[in-house]
């Protein structure tokens, strides 16, 4: 008798705070979207703000737009 109540009050808690037995489960289950950036080739002074330098045949070396074309 004492399993059952306690029982009750297990699920009236989850009731209470939203959390569905199935809702739980699907709200884990659902798979990350990737974000695909478009981006356009950086300026020289992109390329020196985001810590790198231009290199040879215009290319950003070092920072955040390392390996990209500058225009």
């Amino acid at each position: 008798m004492r399993i059952r109540r306690i029982l009750a009050a297990v699920i009236a808690a989850a009731a209470l705070a939203g959390i569905g037995l199935t809702g739980a489960a699907t709200a884990t289950a659902a798979p990350a979207t990737p974000t695909i950036a478009v981006t356009e080739n950086p300026t020289p002074g992109e390329c020196i703000d985001g810590g790198g330098k231009v290199g040879a045949n215009n290319i950003c070396e070092g920072g955040t737009r390392n390996g990209e074309l500058v225009d």
